[in-house]
């Protein structure tokens, strides 16, 4: 073992953070060394939680690929979960949740990254898994795996990329920006074609290439004794080969002799979308830091160019978006403007221009400035508030900029950037340069794309009937590898220490006067603190003939006060570095904050204004009521969000208010007006309904007090709370349809009404399901993803509130497979009535005790832990009590659960895809002639 660094020591204490209060104390230490076979190793100790995160990343992308062997990277991604020589086929998902952990993996352009979280007494192991997939991978990649993890990636592409609105513009401005041969000329997920041509000797000699010891880092972070992770990291690591070392590319930036346009017609888009895309630099280049703060200035907030003009002048979009996107060998300078319905795009390109002649014409001040790097320094907290966190950017920081100390140099880059850097980069990149620009129009709404584009060459997989993977192959199979030796036999998984004991936040209560209840957790390991304050009520209080209400008011109470205008108040925020947002949902009307705690103070002073002082801004209001009819519109024709308002329609009935979506429909949105939200606001907004958690950086004494006027200045309401009715129960199955022509997948929702989260059953019902569908080892995801290859994930689980929510199964499948995908759920459920064996309770046991060793290491977690105490009338000590429920269930009473609650035979049976194709099968279902419904969930006639 070779020593580089023994010890080094981060500190963003003496940065100049921001200009409107001094920087915070704040440091993270490490300790770094090299192994004789050229791996990296960082080691940093946070014993805050007894939990420790695994980290490895090779740096290795689809930059590293050739053209015609694309796809390669992310395969591997995938590959490298499935077994190696010591750990056995789906192993890896299932030892680390069996002791409680978690894990998973991830692929870009420029790096893989594999990661676990595991509780402390479970490291060995992890490393132990780590090590065997870097170093034994290769015997187990043969044409079955090969072929079987192709069916996988290719589902990914369709439910990330095919079957979604827009999905294919990064692949046409990345053929647009990038040459023939250009790393980045290919996307990460590669092409179909390029896999199913590759041969399993091409993939094992990228795999020797690329993934060996010298070509990574190792990041152990978290509770753990250095002196034994070092020796356990030489043990498993040590012995590991390395190939020929291989150099880090070379920056290649691209320039453009002349401005590229192209357009395509998207099956799933409703409203057109314009992208400009201007080549600019790689990352950690310094311009890469001016470019950020560019595009931030450009579109963030109301008095940005892009917003004034194009949002509230011309009203041609909802939204704006700029924004630098830095790689490790090139970057763009990205402005996607996504459009109202029949928007000319030669309009929003001619707005574009107009915005950008502005911002030369006013320009901006060193005050804009300083509010983009305030909220850029709380960006950058969050973002290391988890043991993972910090491992992901140290990991990322000494393989890609050369060291883990570049973590405070990268953010202090930000932070320096001046006006004259932010000019200098607008008039070297983007002033009058050539650029790319794309133009994704509805279907037969080609008119609508700007002048002189070219149709892209968008190839769309065709919907063929389904096939059973074959090993039939036009090439000789490739001969299996011969098992790799060890100094030891590797086949042992080394055991775990004692089970760390969890000790539960300290969580205290206080309630005012007027029946405000805060919550807390005192939790100094950041300089942060994040605020939820909880109205209960919601959309349940919205009218039934204007659902909607209750959505848009937490958009207009974000615009203005009585005191500040929609500007005033939203610089007010940035210029703290907060982030405060609003949302409702089926049962809430929620306001979190998320700030420094040196300037709380001032964060809070903001949240009771907007609370207490509404502006009710009436030109806001019609905007807002715009914007969110658009994006109604543009969920009607997104597969996976039909399926869910269509389901929900089925389970709850027409009459119920839980049947429409949260935001309403058009024609509710459209009815609304300034009184119906000052009625709802006047009688729904009360202290008496009202609760807050408050975690991080202040004492309990402290927040009492800073909350203390709220407590004397909101008066009190009665709010009247609506009986809701008991759809009727589901005494048969029924199977349902909605067409989306040409979907490349089907959307299926399999289930009921089932239990409110206050029923007794709730949680025990909830370990029951977990071996069925609650994880990655789940029957139905393991059959449906990693033995058939229909789908990029299948789940199922049990949902509820103070009142009855579905038990759910569902997956997105890839269209042909639409019969089988349906059967294999209804066989499934009928066949987890007959009970699981020991084997399968003592892993869901372990998987959720030992779990909670992780439950409660950030801000967020303990945040939703409060809130859940305090909206159901938890005991504090609730988590431990389900520690017991799970410990003491019993294979008669798994059984009893699932035959109570899991019936395939009476369940609501929705498939939402391409009728052209795939209706007339489901007949065989024995459902009897599917009810073909539209995509609101009312029936049509048949097709």
């Amino acid at each position: 073992m070779r020593l580089r660094s023994m010890l080094a020591l981060v500190s963003l204490a003496g940065m100049a953070l921001a200009a409107c209060s001094p920087a915070p104390s704040f440091s993270i230490d490490y300790e770094s060394f090299t192994l004789d076979n050229g791996l990296e190793v960082i080691l940093h100790e946070d014993r805050s939680d007894p939990i420790t995160s695994v980290a490895v990343l090779y740096h290795v992308g689809s930059n590293r690929e050739e053209p015609g062997r694309t796809g390669f990277a992310h395969l591997f991604e995938h590959m490298m979960f499935q077994e190696s020589q010591h750990v056995g086929q789906d192993q890896f998902f299932k030892k680390v949740q069996d002791a409680g952990g978690t894990l998973n993996g991830g692929t870009s352009f420029d790096q893989t990254i594999y990661f676990e979280i595991v509780p402390r007494n479970a490291l060995e192991m992890a490393l132990w898994l780590e090590s065997d997939r870097m170093g034994y991978l290769l015997s187990t990649v043969t044409e079955e795996a090969f072929i079987n993890q192709q069916g996988v990636v290719q589902n990914e592409k369709r439910q990330g990329v095919d079957n979604r609105p827009y999905g294919h513009t990064n692949f046409v401005i990345h053929k647009l920006l990038y040459p023939e041969g250009h790393p980045y000329n290919w996307q990460v997920i590669g092409s179909l074609e390029d896999l199913q041509n590759a041969s399993v000797e091409d993939v094992r000699a990228f795999f020797r290439k690329w993934y060996g010891p010298n070509n990574a880092t190792l990041v152990v972070a978290g509770d753990f004794d250095a002196a034994q992770t070092r020796e356990w990291i030489e043990k498993y690591f040590g012995e590991l080969a390395s190939p020929d070392a291989v150099p880090d590319p070379e920056p290649r930036p691209v320039t453009l002799s002349e401005t590229r346009r192209a357009f395509h017609e998207d099956n799933f888009a409703s409203s057109p979308e314009l992208t400009m895309v201007f080549p600019s630099v790689e990352q950690f280049q310094d311009d890469s830091y001016a470019l950020q703060l560019l595009g931030r200035l450009l579109s963030d907030g109301k008095d940005a160019p892009l917003y004034k003009v194009l949002v509230e002048d011309e009203k041609l979009a909802p939204s704006v978006s700029a924004v630098q996107r830095s790689n490790e060998i090139a970057g763009a300078f990205r402005i996607r403007i996504r459009a109202f319905p029949n928007v000319d795009l030669d309009d929003v390109e001619s707005a574009i221009v107009t915005a950008l002649a502005r911002f030369e014409e006013e320009g901006f001040t060193d005050a804009d400035l300083d509010r983009i790097k305030a909220q850029t320094e709380t960006r950058f907290y969050n973002g290391i508030s988890s043991v993972l966190g910090k491992s992901f950017q140290l990991a990322l920081y000494n393989e890609l900029a050369g060291s883990a100390g570049f973590i405070t140099e990268d953010i202090q880059n930000s932070l320096d950037v001046t006006m004259d850097d932010v000019w200098r980069v607008y008039n070297q990149y983007i002033k009058d340069k050539n650029f790319v620009q794309t133009s994704f129009v509805p279907r037969e709404g080609a008119e609508l794309a700007t002048a002189e584009s070219e149709r892209a060459a968008v190839v769309e997989e065709a919907i063929t009937p389904i096939q059973a993977p074959t090993l039939e192959l036009a090439r000789e199979p490739a001969a299996p590898l011969e098992p790799l030796p060890s100094s030891f036999d590797r086949s042992i998984e080394p055991a775990k220490g004692p089970v760390p004991e969890i000790t539960l936040p300290d969580v205290w209560s206080h309630t005012y006067d007027n029946g405000l209840r805060l919550y807390g957790v005192e939790h100094r390991e950041l300089p942060l603190v994040q605020v939820s304050l909880t109205l209960r009520g919601g959309m349940m209080l919205d009218d039934p003939d204007k659902v909607g209400v209750a959505n848009l008011m937490t958009d207009i109470l974000m615009e203005g006060t009585a005191n500040k205008t929609p500007l005033e108040l939203e610089r007010a925020i940035d210029e703290l570095g907060a982030f405060v947002n609003m949302f409702t949902t089926r049962q809430s009307i929620t306001i979190r904050a998320n700030t420094l705690a040196s300037r709380l103070e001032d964060t809070y002073a903001l949240v009771e204004e907007i609370l207490l002082e509404p502006r009710w801004d009436e030109d806001e209001f019609a905007r807002i009521k715009q914007e969110t009819i658009e994006n109604i519109n543009r969920q009607s024709v997104n597969p996976a969000s039909v399926a869910s308002n269509v389901y929900n329609k089925l389970l709850y009935g027409s009459d119920h208010i839980w049947s429409n979506p949260t935001m309403g429909t058009a024609a509710s949105v459209e009815s609304i007006t300034m009184d119906d939200m000052k009625a709802f606001y006047e009688s729904k907004f009360s202290p008496s309904v009202t609760h807050v958690a408050v975690v991080g950086d202040i004492s309990e004494s402290d927040a009492i007090a800073l909350f203390g006027s709220l407590g004397e200045r909101w008066e009190a309401t009665d709010v009247q709370f609506p009986a809701l009715p008991d759809p009727p129960a589901v005494t048969e199955s029924s199977l349902y349809f909605v067409d989306i022509p040409n979907a490349r997948q089907s959307e299926i929702r399999i289930g009921y009404l089932a239990l409110a989260q206050t029923d007794p059953d709730f949680y025990p019902a909830t370990v029951m399901n977990y071996q069925l569908g609650g994880s990655f080892n789940g029957r139905v995801n393991m059959i449906l993803r990693e033995e058939k290859g229909y789908t990029y994930g299948a789940r199922a689980g049990f949902a509820g509130s103070h009142h009855p929510g579905p038990f759910t199964a569902s997956a997105a499948v890839v269209s042909n497979a639409t019969f089988e995908s349906v059967e294999i759920f209804r066989d499934e459920l009928a066949k987890y009535r007959e009970g699981v064996s020991d084997e399968d309770l003592a892993f869901t046991q372990n998987a959720l005790v030992l779990s909670n060793a992780r439950r409660f290491e950030t801000l967020g977690a303990i945040r939703s832990m409060i809130n859940q105490i305090a909206e159901y009338g938890r005991p504090l000590d609730y988590v431990k009590q389900r520690e017991e429920i799970a410990r003491n269930m019993t294979l008669g009473r798994h059984r009893e659960l699932a035959q109570q609650y899991i019936d395939p035979d009476r369940m609501i049976y929705l498939v939402v895809g391409d009728a052209n194709t795939q209706l007339g099968r489901l007949r065989q279902l024995g459902m009897g002639d599917p009810v073909v419904l539209d995509r609101e969930g009312n029936p049509v006639g048949g097709l």
